[in-house]
């Protein structure tokens, strides 16, 4: 219990850094962000007007304080191009891209746990040899390349999936309606370069683990070769993988940008980019403010994960 309160604490230091890096995002643009976001018509009166409306016509110090007291009472400002408040538009747009992150990561493990298990069972084999050129072609396919051949095939071509959307896959109800279908394209685009670096992770750790002597331990008490493979091996072959997976959350994250803008899907991702490309700083903070927490939290929940499961971790 000790070490997970330590945990939690180290990761405060870890908050504030994203915080104050966000906070300075504004300040490092290139000129005046403010005649960037008003654009070169703007009157001196607009632009004085903007400025006190994001405080920039105060000292350094008390802009930070006062961003740091709106991040703590859920104030992260207003959008000047979509005229609504950040926190609102984060909050209809996040569960989009936690679902399709999610969504990718599933089909990444199940794809990838039982390739690497077959994978290391036939070690040297054709299905061994099979699934690692599988798995390069995959890493050679990011999302960006993949989700494009997606759509010409499995949507103009075939009709299929949907081109692009979500659906009605913000309810539970309209998900099992017809929102899974709007969500196959993206996060198979998403999931397929997880799925083939998990797999070879997946395979090395079956290998170790196959060689040890609890495997040969089991095996000589008379145990199924089924039992000994899933009951005893995958488990212990898994520890490693829970960090992994946690890390590649936050490529997921990074990653979701590209897809959602290609598959028009109305996540956190899609507004970075509208964000960016209407110089709404106030919404490009808010939204990377939003990732990097996120990361942050997998990370902490990966590490604690990581502790539950592997026992010599909770001393």
């Amino acid at each position: 219990m000790k070490s997970i309160f330590t945990r939690v604490a180290l990761t405060l230091p870890v908050v504030w850094v994203v915080v104050s890096l966000v906070f300075l995002l504004i300040h490092i643009v290139p000129g005046d962000p403010v005649e960037q976001m008003l654009g070169e018509g703007a009157t001196a009166a607009d632009l004085s007007t903007l400025r006190h409306q994001y405080e920039l016509d105060k000292p350094l110090l008390v802009q930070y304080l006062h961003y740091w007291r709106g991040v703590l009472h859920g104030d992260l400002g207003s959008s000047i191009r979509l005229h609504d408040t950040v926190l609102h538009l984060i909050a209809t747009r996040y569960p989009y891209t936690i679902e399709l992150t999610i969504a990718a990561l599933v089909l990444g493990l199940l794809i990838a746990v039982p390739a690497g298990v077959t994978a290391a069972l036939h070690r040297s084999r054709w299905q061994d040899q099979t699934i690692g050129v599988v798995s390069l072609s995959g890493l050679s396919f990011p999302a960006f390349a993949l989700g494009p051949i997606l759509i010409l095939v499995f949507s103009i071509g075939l009709g299929w999936l949907p081109v692009s959307g979500a659906g009605s896959s913000n309810t539970l109800a309209g998900f099992f309606t017809d929102g899974w279908q709007y969500l196959v394209l993206p996060a198979f685009a998403m999931g397929v370069s997880l799925a083939a670096i998990l797999t070879r992770m997946v395979r090395t750790a079956m290998l170790e683990e196959l060689h040890r002597d609890y495997i040969r331990t089991a095996r000589a008490k008379g145990l199924s070769e089924r039992a000994v493979i899933y009951r005893h091996a995958l488990p212990n072959a898994l520890v490693p993988i829970v960090t992994v997976v946690g890390l590649q959350f936050g490529t997921l994250l990074a990653g979701a940008i590209v897809t959602e803008t290609i598959f028009s899907w109305p996540g956190l991702g899609r507004l970075v980019v509208t964000a960016i490309s209407g110089r709404d700083y106030a919404l490009v903070q808010g939204a990377l403010l939003t990732i990097g927490l996120t990361y942050v939290l997998v990370n902490l929940l990966t590490d604690l994960t990581y502790r539950l499961v592997n026992p010599r971790m909770r001393s």
